[in-house]
């Protein structure tokens, strides 16, 4: 499971320490926030003390509300908790109490000077990169008119010559052999290792800089994942589908990513296949379905024929 550092929070988003535990490391593997209002008003059930817990100027306001052990208690309730950081925004004053049960439990009190939906908005997008689920398999991303491909295959079989005639034509590279595969929210991103970023291996030749051969241009970070490309050897005793009427799918962290396979074989120009490939996906998601029109066609022709016997 991910997990990110509360130290490396800090230090991401600039927050300034009120207090922080110096034995310890604390963890995070929970990307949601809470505001505790509900908490500060006395309940506790159903607490998600396991979040980062944001103090805005609402709770900031209704604390000063509060008098003597009722303040107290109720502070002293949510810091008695294992929460793994309390963050004050807007830059406000932090009340004496909630300083001191912090030291109390030796629990992480922060503040920021940013506004509460900044603060929110910044933390949720940057935990849910970091905390987001990843894994690395083999194969070449290209973005081809803006579509994210992962052309897999054996090895051997040409999945980086097949990206470098793209890159070649005008599309970006990715990554190459090693991808790192993560969902983010309803999103698949690809992108490389650092140490092979933007390099890519062509055998004969050896490893390239796509930067420097191609410029800046040629490559890209990352990219969203909207197709699979699989390149097979041909074999005279498998049958290839020849309409393509019935979309294929694979599952990758429990989200359908489009896939079609390719056979390879002398003549075939795999990189211009994997361009229509593209522009047909394009195609079919601004709502163009080849198959409809196949079928009126083959109706059109059908009632010409038709008349003619009559």
């Amino acid at each position: 499971m991910n997990n990110v550092s509360i130290q490396h929070i800090i230090e991401e988003l600039n927050l300034e320490v009120i207090h922080i535990p110096s034995e310890t490391q604390i963890k995070l593997y929970n990307s949601e926030l809470i505001r505790p209002g509900l908490q500060l008003a006395g309940y506790f059930d159903m607490f998600a003390y396991d979040r980062i817990q944001v103090i805005g100027k609402t709770e900031t306001n209704y604390i000063k509300t509060l008098t003597g052990d009722t303040k107290s208690y109720r502070i002293n309730k949510i810091f008695s908790y294992p929460i793994p950081a309390v963050i004050v925004s807007s830059g406000m004053e932090i009340d004496p109490v909630m300083v001191y049960c912090a030291k109390k439990h030796n629990r992480v009190l922060l503040r920021t000077k940013d506004k509460t939906t900044k603060l929110i908005s910044n933390l949720v997008n940057y935990l849910e990169e970091l905390l987001a689920p990843e894994k690395t398999i083999h194969g070449v991303v290209v973005e081809v008119f803006g579509v994210g491909i992962l052309i897999r295959g054996k090895s051997g079989i040409g999945k980086s010559e097949t990206a470098l005639e793209l890159v070649k034509r005008g599309h970006r590279l990715v990554a190459d052999d090693a991808v790192v595969v993560k969902r983010v929210d309803n999103n698949i991103y690809c992108s490389s290792e650092p140490i092979t970023r933007h390099l890519l291996e062509i055998r004969g030749i050896g490893i390239i800089d796509i930067t420097q051969l191609f410029g800046v241009g040629a490559v890209k970070i990352k990219q969203v994942l909207n197709l699979i490309v699989e390149l097979e050897e041909w074999s005279d005793k498998k049958y290839y589908d020849r309409l393509g009427f019935d979309d294929e799918y694979e599952s990758v962290f429990e989200m359908n990513i489009n896939r079609v396979s390719i056979p390879v074989r002398p003549g075939r120009n795999i990189a211009t296949i994997v361009e229509v490939a593209a522009m047909n996906l394009r195609q079919k998601s601004l709502g163009y379905s080849i198959e409809e029109e196949y079928n009126k066609r083959l109706a059109e022709f059908s009632s010409l024929d038709t008349s003619k016997e009559i």
